[in-house]
This record gives structure tokens, sequence and C-alpha cells, in this order.
């Protein structure tokens, strides 16, 4: 850059223009980078050379100009460890904010693929850029998503994390109501729904709203298998969601109150493995759920070599010592091991924590009120999760309130030529995906 602007100084091709038109005639001549940004103030011109830009001043303009020839150290383009798939697109979003929208621009090639960048945090400055496609997206979601991004007030942006916190809906619940991936066709998928999404410089994952319940149960492996291979893996999904909130609360309960709902010869066995346990169901519960928390998070911690054999190992080794101590039975082993991997097969990490969060709720109550405690647990939770909004559309769509068309692709995901229209719950200005055959 600094070579051909010596060399069009010496040129004397632009000897008769002023200050401002020699500036013009630089950036639209001369410089060859990509991006080069006009400045008015100080302040723009401390935040573009503290961001990497070098500053081209000019004696007698009142404009600088700003260049970007800053490069960048960082991670390559690799598969996400978090979200992999057997069968689709290995890359994962990196931490530099252009090659994200980079790779959205790879996949939807469109002129109205839009992308609005905001800086947010009064030290950091970290560039944010809200995605949409202009012509299917929903005026009042967008509408929304840029009026709380405009209210937060931080001095640091570090995550994605700080603005989820920031803008997420204020309704006290433990479910998210902003989906977070980094998988780059997640995020095209979900614009091409009609849904808005968030990109924070720094970090390789990125958010999506409006966010639905069942969007959870979802993964974008779904889409790049056969239907009906993709249906039973997501009924699977539902069924695995159901075994991780309900077993252990379900064991207690039978164990506890209701004796007389197990066949004979199981409740003889039960009763044998539980004649020299000193506990009851109850605490015998929660000793070998906290436990197995405790080694989940410590294998997550440690370094990856050894963090997998010592799960492994210590799973093994602390379940098998606590059942010939006689501190728990062999049965409540197996409640919790069916607990744990079914908690495993839900594609979004976010969510197994909500259940492992709720489980201990469920787990009170079937303690103290039985089947009927459950019960009312489970009424309580339905309720709740009516009850919330993401930016606006029921969290519960297309569930409730009841959407028909939409069932299409909830529980179960039909062929992609029945799928004729996008969701209805995010009111979008284009329905119609594709046409009729």
């Amino acid at each position: 850059m600094i070579d051909s602007l010596l060399s069009s100084s010496k040129s004397g091709e632009q000897q008769d223009l002023n200050a401002e038109e020699l500036l013009d005639y630089f950036k639209n001549v001369v410089i060859s980078s990509g991006v080069v940004k006009n400045l008015e103030n100080m302040e723009e011109l401390f935040d573009a050379l503290l961001s990497g830009y070098s500053i081209l001043l000019l004696e007698g303009c009142q404009r600088v100009l700003a260049i970007g020839t800053k490069e960048l150290t960082a991670r390559t383009v690799e598969e996400p460890n978090v979200q992999s798939v057997v069968r689709g697109p290995r890359e994962g979003f990196t931490e530099v904010l252009h090659w994200n929208t980079a790779m959205l621009h790879r996949k939807i090639k469109d002129r109205n693929l839009w992308m609005e960048t905001i800086n947010i945090g009064r030290v950091t400055k970290t560039d944010v850029v809200v995605a949409y496609v202009k012509n299917i997206v929903s005026e009042d979601v967008l509408v929304e998503v840029r009026h709380r991004l405009s209210l937060i007030d931080i001095d640091a942006v570090l995550e994605s994390n700080y603005i989820e916190e920031q803008i997420e809906d204020k309704q006290n619940t433990p479910f998210s109501t902003i989906f977070n991936t980094e998988r780059p066709d997640v995020i095209a998928a979900g614009l091409m729904e009609g849904r808005v999404a968030i990109l924070v410089d720094g970090t390789p994952f990125a958010l999506l709203v409006p966010t639905l319940f069942t969007q959870f149960f979802q993964s974008s492996e779904d889409y790049y298998q056969p239907a009906i291979f993709s249906s039973l893996i997501r009924l699977l999904r539902f069924l695995s969601f159901g075994l991780a909130l309900l077993t252990p609360s379900f064991y207690i309960a039978v164990s506890t109150f209701h004796q007389e709902m197990l066949p004979t010869t199981l409740l003889y066995n039960l009763a044998s493995q539980r004649e020299g346990v000193p506990f009851p169901a109850f605490i015998e519960a929660i000793m070998m759920e906290v436990t197995f928390e405790i080694l989940r998070e410590a294998s997550v911690r440690m370094p990856r070599t050894v963090g997998q054999s010592i799960s492994i190992v210590g799973t093994l080794v602390i379940g098998q010592a606590a059942v010939e101590a006689g501190l728990v039975s062999a049965a409540m082993v197996i409640v919790v091991s069916i607990t744990a991997i079914s908690n495993f097969v839900l594609p979004a990490f976010n969510l197994g924590i909500t259940i492992r969060i709720i489980r201990f709720l469920l787990m009170m109550l079937a303690a103290t009120f039985g089947l009927f405690g459950i019960f009312v647990g489970i009424i309580a939770l339905v309720v709740h999760l009516c009850g919330i909004s993401s930016f606006g559309v029921p969290y519960m769509s297309p569930l409730a309130p009841f959407h028909l068309t939409d069932q299409k692709d909830t529980m179960v995901r039909f062929s992609f030529p029945n799928m004729i229209t996008r969701p209805k719950a995010f009111r979008q200005k284009n329905l119609v995906r594709q046409k009729r055959r």
C-alpha cells in the first residue's frame, strides 16, 4: 500500500487536486485494500487505529482514511466439536467475524441477505452483526432485535453470551429463549425460515432468534438424512427427554409410595437389593446424581487426553464400590446411568442443563407426594412452557398454539417435497418455500 502511495505521488497525476479531492483519489484509485473507511473525528480515528487499521492523514483535509491492513492469526475453519454430524458440512464458525459472515454469504448467495454491523461495549467496542434475509424476515421481529440491542450499555462484550443475557426475554425461566450454534448451515437454515442471526466478533457461537422449544430437539443432520430415518431419530430424542427428566423421580415414587404397581418378582428383587442400604430412595438418588454431576464436570475441565478416561473409570469404580459398600442399590445405579445417557442424546447442550435442574425438583416432589407430585410438577412445567415467548413468538409453537401445517417439521420431519411453506410462527413476509409439484 505504501509503495502505491509513493509511486502515485511521484507520477504527478494529482498535482491539480485539492486536499479533499486528493484523498478521494487515493481512496478510489490508488489504495488496493478491500476495506477503506472515511473517518470524521478523533474518536473514530482512535477506534480504527486500535482495531488494527492503518490511518492516512492528509495535510489540509478534515477527513481521514482508515485502511484495512490488519492481518489476523486465528484458528482456522474446523469441524465443530460440540455439534458434530455424521453426514453434512464439516465447517464451523471461528473467532474472526468477517470469516463467519463470508461463510454465510457462501451459503446464501442472494442480495436480500442483509448484514448490519454495530459496535457494542464502551471499552471493547466489539463488532456485532445482525443478519437476516430481507424479503423473508418479519419486520416486527427485526425491529424488536434492533431495539433490544440498542438498549445495551456495557463496557465489554467478550462472548455472545454477553449479548444473549442482555436481549433475552425476562421471564424467570431455566429454558433458553435464544438458540446458539457454531454451525453456519444451522444459521443459514434459520435465516431461510425468517429468523434473525446475531454474530459477535471473538466467538464462534452465533445467536438465532426467535427460538422455539422444539428447535432444541432438531439437529442439522436431520435434513441430510432420509426423512423416515430423521423422524425416528427425532422421536427418540423426545423419548430421551422424558427419560432424562422423569426416570429418577418415577423410581423414587414407585419404590417409596407405590410398590403395588411393581410385579411381585421385581418387587422382591428391589427389596432384597435395598435391604442393606441405610438411606431412603430419595437420598440415594441425590447422592448418585450429585456424584455423577461432579464426575461430568471433572471430565470437562480436565485435559482432553485424560478427561474421558477419568469419567469412564470414575463412574465404573465409584458405582461398583458404592453398591458393594451397601451405600446404594444396583437398581439406582442403573436408573442414574439411563438418565445420564438419555441426557447426552439431546443435540442442544443448554437443554441438558435445564433438564438437570428440573430433574432435582421433580425428585423432591416424588419423594414428598409420590406420583401425584410428579403429575403436578409436569402440569406446572407445561403451563410454564406455554407462558414463555421469544421475541413475541410463543415458545411452544407450533404445538401451542397449534399449527397443523407446521407439524411437518416438529415431532417428525416430512420429505422436502411436502414442506411447501415456512413455519408460520415467525410471521414472515414470504411463507412459500417452494412451488408445488
